[in-house]
């Protein structure tokens, strides 16, 4: 009898424990997510001055008008090369960024009289273009050095861009 008592007893505190019909609250650490009606997505980065594409500036220099045929001009793309590696290479490289911009795919992004103007003249574009100032901001002021190159030298330059 006394075991009929001790289980009754131990079914009688396990219902008056857990049989409570009021909520209780449990103290310690809770996490609530709470969302917000209006979310705001950060502004997308700007584009790069060196990624911009601008096909209407000519740019600041002696070229104001160039007359490029639909075919490239393998000759002179190959003396631009041979002048562009001997003149350009220690800051620029035909597809990854150095000192400045890669030239691949620069005559998609800029018209052939800035591409030329800049070759020419890089330190008054620098001073009185725009795009040629942003472009200064973007390389840590790293100006390009004007290495006195002509306008045939230049168109020549254009040539082998225009291959990259």
């Amino acid at each position: 009898m006394k075991i009929h008592q001790l289980i009754l007893l131990v079914l009688l505190a396990f219902f008056v424990t857990h049989c409570d019909t009021q909520k209780k609250e449990k103290e310690g650490f809770q996490y609530e997510q709470s969302v917000s009606k209006k979310t705001t997505l950060p502004d997308a980065p700007a584009s790069k001055p060196s990624e911009t594409v601008d096909l209407s500036t000519k740019g600041i220099g002696p070229v104001s008008k160039v007359n490029i045929a639909s075919e490239i001009d393998i000759d002179m793309a190959k003396k631009g090369e041979a002048h562009f590696k001997r003149v350009c290479l220690a800051c620029h490289l035909p597809d990854q960024r150095m000192l400045g911009p890669a030239m691949k795919g620069i005559t998609g992004r800029r018209t052939p009289e800035w591409i030329m103007n800049m070759i020419i003249n890089p330190q008054e574009m620098a001073l009185k273009d725009s795009l040629a100032n942003a472009l200064l901001k973007e390389y840590n002021q790293s100006i390009m050095p004007n290495q006195n190159i002509t306008e045939e030298e230049a168109r020549a330059m254009l040539e082998y861009f225009r291959t990259l």
